[in-house]
């Protein structure tokens, strides 16, 4: 008999900071194995494997007055948990079959949540929040996100390519090449969001994708307070080739800045 095919294995990090601004931290992230039939929580370290699950990772960055944008983030997580099994189980082959659909489904659920809730709730009035989620079936990572969190992919060769867009005027001008990295990081409307979940838009159009990749690629989502003050190509340097490194590269943005909460998630493929 020939050897059953290998399953997708992953190895993760997690970890997140107020920094030394903030007095509450608005970040949250998520490690999530999911199938047709439930969810399980990932812990902020480990490794896993399954031929029958796939594997999603979040980080989201809330924003709201008070306590609202860390009730917006954490909205924003559960409601991935909450939601996935049931867009999962309408697929009749899984996520690669119409990824784009069920992505946009559960970024518009979230949003709609996330508005009714600031309707409601004077306390919640405006509320909104980032989310920026990979999703790993198979030889492929799926990809949905708005706001100016990010996902990186790091390939096991070497170099580092930002995936996602900043949802923002000067991230715009940056793509365009009509500003640098330096200058896009100085700007002071880089804060700015053009596209985010909730605080008051009609309507969400997420970024939505697909990268392949092979055994030794790593994915880093993480939030501004992590790019804040750390250029792009110095993340392959920073990061090293542990494993083990998110709490590294947070402490690091940290150190550098610390004006704003900071998250990172690293993944690496193990399959």
């Amino acid at each position: 008999m020939p050897d059953e095919p290998k399953g997708l294995r992953l190895v993760w990090s997690g970890h997140t900071d107020r920094g030394r601004v903030r007095k509450n931290n608005e970040d949250s992230f998520l490690g999530l194995a999911v199938d047709a039939q439930e969810v399980h929580h990932l812990g902020k370290i480990g490794d896993a494997g399954g031929e029958r699950s796939d594997f999603v990772f979040a980080v989201s960055d809330g924003m709201g007055g008070a306590m609202a944008g860390e009730f917006a983030s954490r909205i924003v997580v559960d409601k991935i948990t909450k939601m996935l099994p049931p867009l999962f189980k309408q697929s009749a082959t899984g996520i690669s079959a119409g990824y784009t659909e069920v992505l946009e489904e559960l970024f518009d659920k979230i949003h709609k949540a996330l508005m009714y809730l600031g309707a409601c709730y004077e306390e919640c009035s405006g509320m909104g929040a980032t989310l920026s989620l990979c999703w790993f079936t198979g030889q492929w990572m799926y990809f949905g996100h708005i706001g100016d969190s990010r996902i990186y992919y790091l390939p096991a060769g070497g170099g580092v390519k930002q995936i996602t867009h900043d949802h923002t005027h000067v991230g715009w001008l940056f793509r365009r090449g009509d500003l640098n990295e330096r200058e896009a990081k100085n700007h002071p409307r880089r804060n700015m969001l053009q596209a985010v979940l909730g605080a008051g838009h009609q309507f969400v159009d997420p970024q939505v994708g697909a990268v392949g990749f092979e055994s030794g690629d790593r994915f880093l989502l993480c939030t501004d307070g992590v790019t804040d003050a750390i250029y792009n190509d110095q993340l392959p340097e920073i990061l090293g080739a542990g494993d083990d490194q998110a709490e590294f590269l947070v402490r690091e943005a940290v150190q550098r800045s610390g004006r704003d909460n900071a998250t990172a998630m690293i993944i690496r493929a193990a399959c």
